[in-house]
């Protein structure tokens, strides 16, 4: 039954990073004032122009990701009763 959640979960991963490039692009025009980041081989960009950008890009996007995957493993558990991922609580240390 797993095996049914993975063409889903890349579905909705897809869908998701859509959706985080929807809402980078928004924050980078709010932050910076620009429509899109800076290229990264763009020699009149400043290291703290590049790496600021990919570090909030980066975020938006596992952010995102990680709301999609969670929000798609509990659909996929209220639907099936079988939760798609590790089950095992964590040792304890």
């Amino acid at each position: 039954m797993k095996l049914l959640y993975k063409p889903f979960g890349t579905i909705a991963g897809v869908l998701a990073g859509m959706v985080a490039a929807a809402i980078f692009k928004r924050v980078w025009k709010f932050v910076a004032g620009e429509e899109d980041r800076p290229d990264a081989r763009d020699k009149y960009r400043s290291w703290t122009e590049v790496v600021s950008a990919a570090a909030v890009q980066g975020a938006v996007f596992g952010g995102v990701k990680a709301a999609a995957d969670r929000a798609g493993a509990s659909w996929f558990e209220q639907v099936t009763g079988i939760w798609p991922g590790n089950t095992e609580a964590p040792a304890k240390r």
